[in-house]
């Protein structure tokens, strides 16, 4: 009897030490758990079995003999399970599958997951030595198991991780090509062909916003009735959708093109375009990581085409800044070259432009019997309009100057021309004279500009005589114009609002005041001094503020 007990003693103990050796030889999953299930299948005469174990917070079923070929199953964490009965699934699926006895597999560190064998082929239950046995077998086998996982999660992370690397070097190579691509054609087309060489879509639409409008650049559906479609979505507030049943719920009417995902292309946390993408054509699911992806292309794709669109608008900015250089120049032309010299009067001028372009102008016109027309004016508004209607107004009186009509008559006519010349409601305040310099007299006719002030002494006199601006309607009522002598030392100062309306920081203005402030109470001793002064006490004023309109002053001193 002893005899009997020491054998089967010795054999269970070569049995342990042998199966200790072959389940510790591999790190194969797979390989560890067979050779556990077949050594209890063998050792306690049963034709059916299975073990199960936890994985990522859930019990799997890896291993089975003896049970039904399609059967995959999951149950709750044994984590949260202190019994076999304490989970409904677990419990049933036993019963179903006539596994009668089942007992834990633990590690030191934590529960593995379970075994479970069916009825012994003798009928008979499991022995308090047989169950002995088997839990020592777990022992054993709980270290190569749990190792076994560890290689098995290792080798998925670095699965992931090769193919983190590898989406990482295409995203670097294709941010490359994205980033030397300035037509929308070639990107577009980069952005589908890296989506179908990785995904291999059934179906797909590319869709942006170009300024309020939707522009469908790739498809391989009607692009019409999609567009129509998209017309009723707001697409800058849209959200990701990761399935079809979200398509279906969200946006039923494109449930009938089959798309399982939409991905907005984001500018700024704000949706610039859609990625509209259909079922991969090996029918695998698109995990995490692809979504990851996919976003990631799609905002190097609308980066690149926001960067084309940038690119455009600068360059079209700097030939429409060529262009304004070109007019700039052109417009400085057409101002006086040089002043003339008179015996009788020193002058100073200025034109400075708030814009590469302005509507300011002056001019001094000599005629035939030697007298000077010397005109200031201001056309309403700024830039490029107010140019070309400012050379209007040059041309114009380079014309009539050599008609020989008096000045108040030449006024009218060239008021009339000028209301011909403009539909959008705009006009010029202009004032002009007539020097006569051997005899000091001027003869001025202002329509509707700031009067010029002729300063005599501490006195100051506004030339305010004359009519309506020009070009706001044809001439009703005749302009009027006064002769002025003028004597030695008299200054005389021709301006536009620019000059009263410059603002400084605190959108205080300039003023009349301060100008005829500093035309009374200092002496000059020439027209350019005058200037000058005038000039610095503005640029101490703005103290650098950007001026919203044209400066320009005709400055005259009577010797």
């Amino acid at each position: 009897m002893q005899n009997r007990e020491f054998t089967k003693l010795k054999r269970n103990l070569t049995a342990l030490v042998e199966f200790s050796r072959v389940v510790n030889s591999s790190l194969d999953l797979e390989f560890t758990l067979n050779n556990l299930l077949l050594t209890c299948l063998g050792k306690f005469f049963t034709t059916k079995g299975c073990i199960i174990l936890s994985i990522q917070n859930e019990m799997k079923l890896l291993c089975s003999k003896g049970l039904s070929e399609d059967m995959i199953l999951v149950f709750p964490s044994l984590a949260h399970i202190e019994n076999v009965e304490d989970s409904k699934e677990l419990h049933d699926f036993l019963l179903q599958s006539k596994l009668v006895y089942s007992e834990k597999i633990c590690s030191p560190r934590r529960c593995l997951g379970l075994l479970c064998l069916g009825e012994k082929i003798n009928q008979q239950e499991y022995s308090t030595e047989e169950k002995e046995f088997l839990v020592t077998i777990l022992n054993i086998a709980s270290t190569a198991i749990e190792n076994a996982m560890f290689i098995n999660e290792l080798k998925e992370v670095n699965r992931m991780l090769d193919s983190r690397v590898n989406r990482l070097s295409s995203l670097f190579e294709l941010g490359k090509e994205f980033g030397v691509l300035s037509d929308e054609s070639r990107i577009s087309k980069l952005l589908v062909y890296s989506l179908l060489g990785h995904f291999l879509l059934s179906s797909y639409a590319v869709v942006i916003l170009d300024g309020n409008k939707l522009k469908i650049l790739e498809s391989t559906v009607p692009k019409a009735p999609l567009l129509e479609v998209l017309s009723h979505v707001n697409i800058r507030s849209i959200e990701n959708v990761h399935d079809r049943s979200g398509i279906e719920k969200n946006f039923p009417n494109l449930s009938k093109y089959k798309f399982e995902l939409i991905i907005p292309m984001q500018l700024q946390g704000e949706a610039s375009g859609l990625l509209l993408l259909g079922k991969r054509m090996n029918n695998i699911s698109y995990s995490e990581t692809d979504l990851e992806f996919i976003n990631s292309v799609g905002t190097l794709a609308i980066i690149s085409l926001e960067n084309k669109r940038l690119f455009q608008e600068a360059l079209e900015k700097q030939k429409l800044e060529e262009e304004l250089e070109i007019a700039k120049g052109i417009q400085r032309n057409l101002l006086p070259k040089e002043i003339p010299k008179l015996e009788n009067f020193q002058i100073s001028a200025v034109s400075i432009s708030s814009k590469q372009v302005g509507g300011d102008y002056y001019d001094i016109i000599k005629t035939e019997d030697g007298r000077y027309f010397i005109g200031i004016g201001d056309v309403s508004g700024k830039g490029v309009p107010a140019s070309l209607l400012m050379a209007n107004l040059q041309a114009f009186l380079k014309s009539i100057t050599k008609q020989g009509y008096d000045i108040a008559d030449s006024t009218r006519i060239i008021n009339d021309l000028v209301s011909e010349n403009t539909t959008d409601g705009r006009f010029i305040t202009f004032f002009w004279l007539l020097l006569n310099d051997q005899t000091k007299e001027i003869t001025y006719v202002n329509a509707g500009h700031n009067p010029p002030l002729l300063i005599r002494g501490k006195k100051i006199t506004y030339l305010d005589k004359g009519g309506m601006l020009l070009g706001v309607m044809k001439t009703i009522i005749p302009y009027e114009s006064e002769t002025v002598q003028l004597q030695k030392d008299d200054i005389l100062v021709l301006f536009t609002d620019g000059v009263t309306e410059a603002k400084n920081r605190s959108d205080n203005e300039f003023s009349d005041q301060k100008l005829e402030n500093i035309l009374t109470q200092k002496t000059f001793s020439s027209s350019d001094e005058i200037l000058e002064e005038i000039k610095r006490n503005i640029d101490e004023f703005v103290a650098g503020e950007l001026q919203s309109d044209d400066i320009t002053m005709v400055t005259f001193l009577v010797r």
